[in-house]
């Protein structure tokens, strides 16, 4: 068994370890080689040649001390949102920040110390468990690559994700489904001060459509939104293409697709309005789940955060999760709350004592009735 590290200490030492999409080798590297240390049956899997990540998917299974008791799965992702080459956390006023120029990474290095540091606890204190299985994916930001790609099979009855919005307590039951809209718009290009009417303007064809169309949250379930939008080569020549990415989110299934085809159609008359062809593709990046909260998923963390104090909160995230790919091969999920604040941007932070209580929460969570 390796020696045991503080989880504030884990986190400190994972979150200098630059793990940027598709560059998450040296991280795996180590926790391949602590999760060995631990005892697991460890490896890899052969994703890599899919993702095009430095590294496979990381599988690790742990015997239960009662064989009687569920098998759970626990998973993160190695992936963060921006490098952090040469990035050093700072603490202040008890919560852990970046240097202010990158990421911390918290999202979702936090979720990896939480797990590895509960299941040390757990054979430290000699707490009784049933058999887990542990999943930290890769490229999980792009688009969940690494869940979707992930070659193993899992027993686990059902399982946990710690990359959850909220704090401690929360769990994350339902999230929705996304669809992904790619447009080409082809117009005719011309000279913009000589000739401007023998010329079909894409950009302003796309722009036509654009305007017609709501977006941002639509409704308490649905969200849409223009990500990308680039075309023409010159401000004196009359843009002949024009590109336009959007997404589509709903946890209603219905939503979703009426929300994909007015964006569809609002495109479609905009370009033969202007003269223009159109191109788009539509592609489902995730599917949405739903557990019930009689679930025994739901149930058991619930018990677990009452029995600790904790308030348990079921919430519906906005955000696509690698729940969202285990749910739509049948194992269910939900994601947990691990504190972190402003993920996604140089602000992001963590509180120590989020770590701390994500560790007692989970080790709650894990541990087996022996009645």
């Amino acid at each position: 068994m390796t020696e045991s590290i503080p989880v504030f200490e884990l986190f400190m030492h994972i979150a200098s370890m630059d793990s940027y999409i598709g560059r998450e080798g040296r991280l795996a590297d180590y926790l391949v080689e602590k999760l060995n240390g631990l005892g697991a049956e460890v490896w890899r899997d052969d994703s890599a040649s899919r993702t095009g990540s430095d590294t496979g998917n990381i599988i690790a299974r742990f015997r239960g001390t009662v064989t009687s008791a569920p098998t759970i799965l626990l998973c993160s992702h190695m992936d963060t949102i921006g490098p952090t080459e040469g990035m050093v956390p700072e603490v202040r006023e008890g919560c852990i920040y970046s240097n202010g120029e990158t990421v911390l990474g918290a999202d979702d290095k936090a979720g990896i110390a939480i797990i590895l540091s509960a299941i040390e606890h757990m054979q430290t204190e000699g707490i009784a468990h049933g058999p887990l299985e542990v999943v930290f994916t890769v490229q999980e930001e792009p688009g969940l690559r690494g869940a979707k790609n992930l070659n193993a099979e899992l027993k686990a009855d059902f399982g946990y994700i710690l990359d959850g919005d909220g704090s401690v307590g929360t769990l994350i039951n339902r999230a929705p489904a996304k669809v992904d809209l790619d447009f080409t718009v082809r117009g005719q290009a011309a000279h913009a001060g000589i000739c401007p009417e023998q010329g079909v303007n894409a950009i302003v064809a796309a722009a036509t459509a654009v305007a017609r169309i709501q977006s941002g949250r639509l409704d308490s379930e649905t969200t849409s939104n223009f990500g990308m939008f680039k075309g023409g080569v010159a401000r004196n020549i009359v843009a002949d293409t024009a590109e336009v990415g959007v997404e589509v989110r709903s946890a209603d299934n219905a939503k979703l697709e009426r929300e994909a085809e007015t964006v569809i159609e609002a495109f479609r008359v905009a370009a033969e309005e202007f003269g223009a062809e159109l191109e788009f593709t539509k592609e489902y990046a995730f599917k949405s789940f739903h557990i019930a909260e009689d679930h025994p998923v739901v149930a058991r963390a619930r018990q677990s955060a009452e029995s600790l104090g904790v308030a348990p909160v079921l919430w519906a995230s906005g955000g696509g999760l690698d729940a969202n790919v285990f749910n739509e091969k049948g194992l269910p999920c939900i994601a947990l709350g691990i504190g972190i604040e402003e993920p996604h941007s140089s602000k992001e932070y963590i509180p120590v004592t989020q770590l701390e209580e994500g560790v007692r929460f989970l080790t709650a969570v894990l541990k087996a009735q022996t009645d």
